[in-house]
């Protein structure tokens, strides 16, 4: 079979991130299966139109506002396709209504107030405005996402046909945890791409809340943006510099070092499509201590697996973490429960029933056109 990925972004675009990674997971798989497996998407400086990476051929072809135009150009030069995958990140590709063949639309959050994050007013009210659009035209697609609480969200905008494969770790986890009593210096560790979505200020303003309360705590950041700057400026006039490092872009044996050595994760995003680094933590014995939002109370369960905070603010995370404090036993249970949940995620049970399920919508019957338009 033949299948394309429609996704803004590709494995070795400088924005790439979780979305990409997780990707790439599952269209590798599909090729070790033996079908032909496609990628397209936006070009960006310094990038070659076309490679093979991890037995996936990545075709790049316009920026943002053309590129549709020009996969529509490179799709009617190529033999058939038996599925073709609509990654919506804010704005999808419109597949169903030109790619004449299967097509699932693949969501990883319903954005919603993250686009207060990047634009503000009227920007902001008209991404949101045209992502529910989007959704209601796409109601009737079958759609393809990582989290129960994202399938509600669209169930919610009236999208009919949602279903949920969980995201997968390449980290077996470890069969023993190393002794890591929750003692002071409390050592936090937040690990995100540099974005205002993923509001890596709250992380550093929950840790000059836990040291006004008299705990000595240390958070490293690992990731690197466009944000880097102003968080480095906010350290500074927090006076935190000398309790918080930005360690940058890591390679993965470095971050799960680093993941393994610190108490908590903080994860404090606007919404996820999972979380991640979650359960990245959580497979070499650290918990996460998350927000109530979307993604992020899926991948950590309430004081069973770590810690969802009452509120989406630092404060917040400086009262759960500081209760955490007092109970030391109930973190020692907390590295064990995260540990083990962590195996249900290994990617080699993830990616079969993944596979099973792309090949059956491959092999549906091919639509012809799609009304813009659909009957209820």
């Amino acid at each position: 079979m033949r299948f394309l990925m429609l996704n803004w972004r590709d494995p070795r675009n400088p924005k790439s991130g979780g979305a990409e990674r997780v990707t790439e997971a599952y269209w590798a798989a599909l090729r070790k299966r033996g079908h032909e497996v496609f990628w397209y998407a936006n070009g960006f400086p310094g990038c070659i139109p076309e490679e093979t990476i991890n037995g996936i051929h990545i075709v790049r072809g316009g920026r943002s506002g053309k590129s549709v135009v020009e996969a529509i150009r490179w799709y009617r030069r190529q033999p058939s396709f038996d599925l073709v995958v609509d990654q919506h990140h804010g704005i999808p590709w419109f597949a169903p209504w030109w790619a004449r063949t299967n097509c699932v639309a693949y969501l990883h959050e319903v954005l919603g107030p993250i686009w207060d994050a990047f634009y503000g007013w009227p920007m902001s009210t008209l991404g949101r405005t045209q992502e529910r659009g989007m959704h209601w035209l796409y109601r009737n697609i079958p759609f393809w996402v990582g989290s129960e609480s994202t399938q509600s969200a669209l169930h919610r905008r009236g999208v009919r046909n949602v279903t949920v494969i969980h995201y997968g770790i390449d980290q077996q986890p470890l069969e023993e945890l190393e002794p890591k009593p929750l003692e002071q210096p409390l050592r936090l560790i937040a690990v995100s791409r540099l974005a205002p979505n993923k509001r890596i200020d709250h992380a550093i303003r929950a840790t000059k809340a836990l040291v006004q309360r008299g705990i000595d705590t240390r958070l490293t950041v690992v990731g690197g943006g466009d944000m880097e700057s102003s968080l480095k400026n906010l350290t500074s006039e927090l006076g935190l510099a000398d309790r918080i490092e930005f360690a940058g872009l890591l390679s993965e044996k470095d971050k799960d070092d680093r993941l393994r050595r610190s108490h908590l994760l903080v994860h404090t995003s606007l919404r996820e499509g999972w979380g991640l680094n979650v359960l990245e933590a959580n497979a070499v014995g650290t918990p996460a201590v998350v927000y109530p939002v979307e993604g992020l109370v899926d991948a950590t369960l309430r004081d069973k697996t770590g810690l969802v905070t009452r509120d989406e603010t630092p404060e917040s995370v400086a009262d759960s973490v500081q209760e955490l404090l007092k109970t030391p036993a109930k973190y020692a249970q907390f590295r064990i429960a995260a540990r083990d949940r962590t195996r249900e995620f290994h990617w080699s049970r993830i990616l079969p029933p993944a596979c099973d399920w792309l090949e059956h919508q491959a092999s549906r019957r091919r639509p012809m056109t799609i009304p813009l338009i659909a009957r209820k």
